[in-house]
């Protein structure tokens, strides 16, 4: 059970994290510097990230007590996961994300051109 436990949390851990990339992918797409993309990701994520942790950990609490010997596992597995990955996640990730884009070079922090759509082309365009 604690096996399971840890595969649910990886997709809450990925789930996160890739809210957090789309976030400062879009502040790309807007030109914003780096530094402050990673700021404002941070800031705005840390709300949601929080609550969804927080509300998931008090939920698991009476059942880690009082589940048994059966959910014990997962419970605890999840909770201590949870609470670690939120730092990791918020903290760590952005970090990571900076030794890629400004030590490493291996992703390109450029502002990407977004094709502006004209009104009378496209797959509903009337004709």
């Amino acid at each position: 059970m604690a096996l399971l436990g840890i595969i649910s949390l990886m997709g809450v851990i990925v789930s996160h994290i890739i809210v957090l990339f789309d976030f400062i992918e879009e502040s790309r797409e807007h030109g914003v510097p780096l530094r402050d993309a990673l700021i404002d990701a941070g800031l705005m994520r840390i709300r949601p990230v929080v609550v969804t942790v927080i509300a998931t950990v008090l939920g698991l609490i009476p059942l880690a007590l009082h589940g048994g010997p059966l959910w014990q596992p997962l419970c605890y597995a999840q909770i201590a996961g949870l609470s670690f990955a939120t730092v990791v996640t918020l903290v760590l990730v952005p970090v990571v994300f900076t030794l890629f884009v400004e030590d490493l070079r291996i992703l390109p922090w450029t502002r990407i051109p977004v094709a502006k759509a004209d009104s009378a082309s496209g797959p509903h365009a009337i004709e």
